[in-house]
């Protein structure tokens, strides 16, 4: 089973907590990183966006990406959420298998 590491951010600290304690109850994610703010840059139906995330390093597995985009569209307040899968190409075995673990039981 090959392990993801998702990466959205969403606009405010009770946003990102909501979304990471959603998708550990529903094993859809092992472990969900909240960082700290950061300063985004972008430019969105043609006007520059200077905006305050908070991004989130969230660890799933490829088998259970589907169920953990579908989660994070229903909950993530914006129109087009960032959401972007990097495969872990290598890691700490122990640490992959205990991922593939806590998202493989049934909510």
């Amino acid at each position: 089973m090959s392990t993801l590491l998702v990466i959205t951010n969403l606009p405010d600290r009770a946003a990102a907590e909501q979304l990471a304690d959603a998708l550990i109850a529903g094993h859809l994610a092992a472990c969900v990183n909240i960082l700290a703010p950061c300063r985004s840059v972008y430019r969105w139906k043609g006007e520059v966006q200077h905006d305050e995330e908070h991004p989130l390093l969230i660890k799933t597995t490829d088998a259970r990406y589907a169920e953990l985009e579908a989660e994070i569209r229903a909950r993530h307040p914006y129109e087009l959420p960032e959401i972007i899968a990097v495969p872990a190409e290598r890691g700490l075995p122990g640490y992959l298998a205990w991922v593939a673990e806590q998202t493989s039981s049934p909510p």
